[in-house]
């Protein structure tokens, strides 16, 4: 293997973000689609804010803040749903191919960790979830810094701790701002384009463009 770490981001990499409103789309009602999107969005969005103010927040208090914002801006949707979301948010559903996808990889002697602006509670709860604690040997969180991707020291995370040289670690994930990221600070990039996006920030391009991660071995 010409890597010897394999690092994922989480959300919509190795967990399906939109599984907590999917779970509870009758209850959400026609828009679910676009509901979830959104939150999506502005969790987002506050994450790059305040790396930008210096104004650190968890990243659940920023996922609490975009939902209560989304429900404000869709006042058709019950507000009773809050509680339910959020404790859908904890248990979110892991991509199919994403076990046998990391146990490979791991069968193989690399290392197999999770980068992610998520909290370290958050993540625990994920991983259990999904039965992957295992598999994964590390998980590196944002917490530790106090600000989020796309800073260099949060890639570097994963370089420090394990003593490698960026090059030496295949970084994967399913936001094109993250891999631009990881490719700027110099860990080889593979963007999982799981929606068909269009490419942008052409000057930072990805290595490796796939649909899902079921080839990943393929490219290892």
């Amino acid at each position: 293997m010409t890597h010897s770490a394999y690092v994922f981001d989480a959300y919509g990499t190795l967990f399906d973000v939109h599984a907590a409103v999917r779970r509870h789309a009758e209850r959400v009602g026609p828009d679910y689609v676009r509901f979830s999107e959104m939150w999506r969005a502005k969790q987002l969005e506050y994450s790059w804010v305040r790396a930008l103010m210096g104004a650190y927040a968890d990243f659940w208090q920023l996922t609490e803040e975009a939902l209560d914002h989304c429900l404000d801006r869709m006042p058709s949707i019950d507000r009773g749903l809050r509680a339910d979301l959020l404790k859908a948010y904890w248990v979110l559903d892991c991509y199919p191919e994403v076990p046998a996808v990391l146990r490979g990889l791991k069968a193989r002697g690399a290392r197999i960790a999770i980068l992610s602006n998520g909290s370290p509670s958050m993540l625990a709860a994920a991983v259990k979830n999904a039965a992957l604690d295992a598999v994964i040997d590390d998980v590196f969180s944002v917490d530790d810094l106090r600000t989020y991707k796309t800073a260099p020291q949060v890639y570097d995370l994963v370089a420090t701790s394990y003593r490698v040289y960026p090059s030496a670690v295949s970084f994967q994930s399913s936001n094109r701002w993250d891999i631009a990221g990881a490719k700027k600070f110099g860990f080889r990039t593979v963007w999982i384009n799981r929606t068909g996006m269009p490419d942008e920030y052409r000057d930072l391009p990805p290595d490796l463009i796939l649909p899902s991660l079921d080839s990943l071995p393929e490219h290892a």
